[in-house]
This record gives structure tokens, sequence and C-alpha cells, in this order.
């Protein structure tokens, strides 16, 4: 959980998000540092002397595919009480070491992985890397600290409960995955919030926290041999290995059906999926060009235009690619009224019909490529965007010198490799089309009575 606090003052905030101004080659967009430590932990830092902040952020390959059967949300709930105590200091002493020398420490359980990160200024590095291997190494888990999160945690499931949108992707992802731990939800239920244990907490550190899955990303004022020094202290004491998940395979279940999740709101709710592309895959490059300007963009998008700006059926309507370790997706969300939302789904269709057998113009290209190569640079406006978006790129199997050949191969991509790609993804057939409401004139093949996975607890 993030926790930026009150305290901090204005001038730090200013810090954190201070442009970076590392020197690099004109042909460069970063200069990385790639290198592991004497303990094995493999390192991207880029150095920027020019401002006194220190940006880490690192994952544990994993994530929520070490919750216990039975019991999802373990790994939500370890990553809301890492920071509630560690050693000697319970959760008070904890924060409160934090708060008074400006720390910034967070932690977020996901599907593949379990990810951190902390920010820090210069002179107070070593102790916030302290913390941070306190933290890692010997979190306290005090049971009053575990009852407050299990109810805030559980307070949190209510009101999603509560929210169309939040349905929605819940659902979307319960019946996409469906029998694949992908389909779990990472914060758990309210059933299973009531079963979990101390024990349970205990066993997931032991088996995430392990250098073998680790990679770590920094960026900021500090040196190769700093950072050596640092992250060998902080991550050297975790076991050499840890519990590996094999992990299988899963594509996008119940194509060319339609779920619908009944629920008493004038809007309707819409997801759809259908295979996506790995990262990996030789076409992930013209499939960016081609989500960009189907739906992945601005206003200017072929679905914006078409749904939102020609017809007033939504308010926003988005398209994206997303590649996991063991899936890949493509997906289209938005919402409708009741009365337009079949309209809507018929004006979908037709456009990735019209994109899979025309594709793009020249124009459309061109401005897509400008686009998605100008706009890099505003995702690496400060230390902790950098670290960030390194450690994705550690997780990607990127080499440390991906980010400087990005835009040469996106400029590289040509018409022909959007409509092949278009071709390739883009069949109706194959959409799973998952709806949340009451939508007017739609025929659902399957009706659901509640969001999959969301088991309430047993009354006595």
């Amino acid at each position: 959980m993030i926790r930026l606090f009150a305290c901090l003052s204005f001038a730090f905030f200013m810090l954190l998000a201070a442009p970076v101004r590392a020197q690099t080659a004109p042909d460069k967009v970063l200069d990385i540092k790639a290198f592991t430590t004497p303990a094995g932990i493999k390192v991207w830092l880029v150095e920027d002397h020019s401002i006194p902040v220190i940006s880490l952020n690192f994952s544990f390959e994993g994530g929520l595919a070490h919750d216990p059967e039975g019991k999802p949300g373990v790994a939500r709930l370890v990553s809301i009480l890492l920071d509630e105590g560690a050693e000697n200091m319970d959760s008070q002493a904890f924060q409160a070491k934090m708060t008074d020398n400006a720390i910034s420490m967070g932690f977020t359980a996901g599907r593949d992985a379990f990810f951190g990160e902390l920010r820090t200024i210069t002179d107070n590095r070593a102790l916030a890397f302290d913390l941070l291997r306190a933290a890692l190494t010997a979190p306290r888990f005090d049971e009053d600290a575990i009852e407050r999160m299990k109810n805030a945690n559980a307070a949190q499931i209510k009101r999603d409960m509560g929210d169309p949108a939040w349905l929605s992707a819940r659902t979307f992802n319960g019946v996409m995955f469906e029998g694949h731990p992908y389909a779990l939800p990472g914060y758990g239920n309210l059933a299973s919030m009531q079963k979990i244990t101390k024990k349970d907490l205990i066993n997931f550190t032991r088996a995430q926290f392990s250098r073998d899955v680790l990679q770590v990303a920094l960026a900021g004022d500090i040196t190769a041999a700093e950072a050596t020094t640092l992250i060998d202290k902080t991550f050297g004491g975790l076991p050499a290995k840890g519990v590996t998940i094999e992990g299988r395979d899963i594509t996008p279940q119940y194509p060319g059906k339609t779920i619908l999740l009944p629920l008493d709101t004038p809007q309707t709710y819409i997801a759809i999926g259908a295979p996506g592309i790995p990262r990996a895959d030789n076409d992930w490059h013209a499939a960016v060009v081609m989500n960009y300007i189907l739906g992945g963009g601005s206003f200017d998008s072929w679905l914006m235009t078409e749904v939102r700006e020609k017809r007033g059926l939504t308010y926003g309507i988005y398209s994206s690619l997303q590649s996991m370790k063991h899936a890949a997706i493509s997906q289209i969300s938005l919402s409708s009224s009741n009365e337009h939302a079949a309209e809507a789904l018929s004006i979908i269709r037709a456009q990735l019909k019209r994109m899979a057998e025309n594709g793009p113009t020249e124009q459309e290209l061109k401005d897509a490529k400008a686009y998605l190569t100008g706009s890099l640079m505003l995702e690496l406006t400060s230390t902790g965007d950098i670290a960030g978006v390194l450690n994705g790129l550690q997780r990607d199997d990127m080499d440390a010198e991906y980010i400087n050949r990005r835009n040469a191969m996106l400029n590289a991509i040509t018409l022909a490799d959007v409509r092949r790609v278009a071709k390739r993804l883009l069949k109706t057939d194959q959409l799973t089309t998952v709806l949340v409401g009451k939508p007017d004139n739609v025929k659902a093949d399957i009706m659901l009575d509640k969001p999959p996975g969301m088991a309430q607890p047993e009354t006595k």
C-alpha cells in the first residue's frame, strides 16, 4: 500500500516529481547501467545527480500465484502489512520512521509478480533501504495489525461490490480466465478474509521473497558502486531460492459468447475480450500501433470517433493489449445506457471488421507513430517514473538498450504490418462479451447470479 505522508514538505514532493536531467548520448533516451551484484541480484540503474532523490522499484516473480488454495487475498494482505511493523518496531514506530524522514514505501501484489517501491532523499538513503530490508526479511504481522487490515480490506470489498465498473472488471477476469489463477480476485473475498491466518502470511513471504526471482531498478542520485552496496544489504539476506510456481498458459474462455450479470443500473458496463499478442512476439510493435489507432489513443481513435463523437453512445471507450506471463488478451471497455448498449456493440464489431479488412490510412499510421514515439519522454519525467518503467522492461525480458531502440522499431512499422496484425487479432467470432447491467435487446448466452470468485462467508 502506497503511503505519501501529509507531513512531507511541498519541496520534497517537487523533488520526487522533478524532471530527470541525466546526461545521455544524443541518440539515447536513457543511459542504463545493467549489472549483477555479488549477491546475484540483477540491477538496472539510471544515474541523475541533479536532484537529491533516489527511486527504487523491484519485483519478485510470482505474486497472486502464491495465494494458497481457497484463500485468495493472502498476497494482498501481505502487501498492505509489510510496512505495519518489522523487527523491534511496531506499526506506529515503523510509520513514524518513514514520516519523520520523508521516506515513501509501498507494495502491490500482481497476477505474475509482487512489486515494491521506495522513494527517499539522498541523505536518508541508508535508513530508507534498511527499513525496506526489515520489512521484507522480518515483518512482524502483529495480530492487531492483521485484524485491522483484514477489516479494511473487507470494507473495500463491500464497497467494490456496489461499484458497477468494478463488477464489470471482476466478472470479465473471472470469465476470461475461468479455471486459472488469473480468475481469482486479487483482494480476496469476504469468506477468504475470515480464513486467512498469520501463518498464511508468513508462508507467503517465505515462498515469494527470494533472490532468484528478484529484479531491481533504480534512478536518481546514486552511483553503481553505492547501489551495489545498498542493494545487497537490503536484499542479500533473502533466501537464494524460493518456491517455484510453474503455472500454465491459458487462452480466453467463452469465445463468441455473451455473458450477462444483471444489475439494476441505468448504464450497462461492457468489457470485450479476445486473444491478444505476447510481448515477445515479432508483431508486438505493429499491434501497439494498430491498437492506438483503433481505441488506445485520443479522441481521434476509431472507436471513440464512431461510438462517442458521431453517435453519443458512451462517454469514453478504450482498447488495450495485455501481455501476461501465461496469457495475452486484447480488451475493449466502455459503458452505455441500457437502451443503447446493443447499438454500441454493433458499432464496435463493425469497426473491428473494418480494421481487420482494410486497416488504417497512411496518415493515421503516421499520426500514431508520431504520438507513440513522441510520448515516450512523457513517461520518463521523474526518477520514480524511470525506475517503474525500467522494472517493467526487466519483467518483459527486454535488454537494457531496448528503450533506446524502441522508437526506431515503431517508426519501421508499415501499413502492411498493421494490416497483417489486425487481420490476425481482430476476429469478431472470437470475442467474449461481458455485460453488467440491464441492456435492452441483447441476447445473453450465459446469465450469472454473482460476480465470479466473490464467495460469501458461511452463516451459522
